[in-house]
């Protein structure tokens, strides 16, 4: 096995899954999948400019790793200590708020000949069940622009930027545009039976992936069954007051119409009191406007999927995996020979 190939599936152990996002709901996503099969690949948008991984993006010139990071930490089997020191974070002097897993995989990129090869080292270090790959090596930007003809360059600013304006993004995109997907990247999308977007921000986790290359007619050609992990909450300073109809057709005006025809959405209840802080902030469970969403060619399926982890929640790893599991005996067929078909 060469170290482009560290981590592939075997194409044994389970269904071919592919789950494409970033930030923290692709990982908590990969927590519970990892249990239902050993061939999951997670494709990582590269846009993040912010926090530590912004950092040593400025400071070395590579590509961020704190998406990655994430991903491959809730796919690792690696020993108890290994894992807590990956996820140690500095608190003091100039690398205050930095991750040791941070840094660790920006020495392995300077030992490597490419990003996705120091992924895939860092992957045989941690031990991780499937892979995890960056969907482009490029050094790409993301750029939104408003409603109000406002832009701005730079994932961290969007937050900020929407907040002053106090409108809509109309559009977001890579620069340069189009980066070319990595390849093995398009061979996972081609591969599958199951492919997953989101949970994830939007704009700066889901849209970004569908921007390089390639991706967005992989999914389309492929034969799996593709759905969109609609997010418990609105996020506030990007999708404050939208549907979950809004959201899928934001992904298809940024990709293309009838990207995927099922969205998941959360039926877990979800306290008053909770409710209360988030709408403090001007977010708000996600609205299921089925009609809306049946316009767009999209079912919209409901399960319990989510939990309260202290003042916030999420999904919950196992209950979503056991979720998009029970989809894809649902919706698909398991061919004699190995895969999947749809129904």
């Amino acid at each position: 096995m060469n170290e482009k190939t560290a981590g592939r599936p075997s194409g044994r152990g389970g269904p071919r899954i592919v789950a494409i996002g970033g930030g923290t709901g692709l990982s908590t996503m990969l927590r519970g999948l990892k249990s239902c099969t050993e061939n999951v690949t997670a494709i990582v948008t590269v846009a993040d400019d912010g926090g530590g991984s912004g950092v040593l993006r400025q400071e070395l010139g590579m590509l961020p790793p704190g998406d990655i990071r994430n991903c491959m930490e809730a796919l690792a089997n690696a020993e108890p200590l290994m894992r807590q020191l990956m996820h140690y974070r500095f608190t003091e002097g100039s690398l205050a708020g930095q991750s040791f897993g941070n840094l660790f995989l920006a020495a392995l990129n300077g030992i490597s000949p490419s990003f996705d090869v120091a992924v895939a080292r860092m992957s045989q270090v941690l031990a991780i069940t499937g892979r995890v790959l960056p969907v482009t090596t490029s050094d790409v930007r993301l750029e939104a622009e408003f409603v109000n003809g406002a832009r701005v360059v730079g994932e961290s600013k969007i937050f900020y930027c929407k907040k002053r304006e106090d409108c809509r993004i109309r559009r977001v995109r890579l620069l340069p545009e189009r980066p070319p997907a990595l390849p093995q990247a398009l061979e996972a999308i081609a591969g599958a039976d199951l492919i997953l977007l989101g949970p994830g921000s939007l704009y700066t986790s889901i849209i970004p992936n569908l921007l390089v290359d390639g991706i967005a007619d992989a999914i389309a050609a492929s034969g799996a069954l593709k759905v969109y992990i609609g997010n418990v909450m609105t996020q506030e300073g990007e999708t404050e007051g939208y549907t979950a109809a809004d959201h899928i057709r934001a992904i298809f005006q940024h990709s293309r119409e009838g990207l995927f025809s099922l969205c998941l959405v959360n039926a877990s209840p979800i306290p008053p009191e909770i409710r209360r802080r988030y709408e403090s902030e001007g977010a708000e469970p996600l609205v299921w406007d089925r009609m809306g969403c049946e316009a767009l060619g999209v079912e919209l399926v409901s399960r319990p999927v989510s939990r309260v982890d202290g003042e916030l929640v999420r999904h919950d790893p196992q209950l979503l995996a056991a979720a998009v599991m029970e989809l894809l005996d649902q919706r698909s067929v398991r061919l004699a020979g190995g895969g999947y078909r749809v129904e």
